[in-house]
């Protein structure tokens, strides 16, 4: 792939978030009177914006929702940022990226405040240029629309730059700004799922698309 700037989406992509951003769902469910015992129904929540996915997952009015994510917060900022794992073979891809010459971002709708203290506490921040993402009021959680905000603040050009993520949000915001994607097997969209939109490339493994890199 001779693409020179890579847009990495973070949860799923980079780490997997699972524990902490179950863990904090159900908590926001619990401060609502909602049980939900079983971590595993939470895991749809992993990638899509927070907001939207309390009122498709739970049938929340726009106003219950943003109640649903001030809980979830509230447990996320203090414990759940940090209940996560860098997938194996990670930092060694990006060192090796980098060395290749190749710019690199984050481009995720997780609130940019939670991204960079993910990045510094993981200490990957220095593979990036930048890290993006949403801002807390939900500005920019549209994948699409973050996309587009990268690409105007960093003047890249559409044809050398490559989004890689695991979910269909990542490869429909990709071409709504003309970039060719990856999608990644390993992370919480299923096969289905990115095959639906067609992404350019398909590496069921990190190791894969580390291969693919050269």
């Amino acid at each position: 792939m001779h693409h020179s700037t890579l847009l990495f989406d973070l949860d799923g992509t980079l780490t997997d978030p699972r524990e902490g951003i179950t863990r904090s769902i159900q908590y926001a469910l619990a401060q609502l009177g909602i049980d939900e015992p079983d971590l595993t129904r939470l895991e749809p929540f992993i990638g899509p914006p927070l907001l939207q996915a309390f009122m498709a997952f739970y049938g929340f009015d726009e106003a219950r929702a943003w109640e649903a994510v001030g809980h979830y917060r509230e447990r996320f900022k203090r414990v759940g940022l940090y209940e996560n794992l860098l997938f194996d073979g990670v930092l060694e891809m990006l060192e090796h990226l980098r060395g290749q010459g190749r710019t690199l971002y984050v481009a995720t709708s997780k609130p940019s405040v939670f991204a960079r203290e993910i990045a510094r506490h993981f200490a990957f921040d220095h593979h990036f240029t930048m890290i993006y993402g949403s801002e807390l009021d939900g500005t920019r959680t549209d994948k699409a629309e973050l996309i587009a905000h990268v690409i105007a603040e960093e003047g890249l050009d559409p044809e050398q730059t490559l989004m890689i993520g695991d979910r269909k949000h990542d490869l429909i915001g990709a071409r709504a700004n003309g970039l060719a994607a990856v999608a990644v097997g390993y992370g919480f969209g299923s096969h289905a799922e990115l095959m639906a939109e067609s992404p350019a490339y398909h590496y069921a493994t990190l190791a894969e698309l580390r291969a693919a890199f050269g």
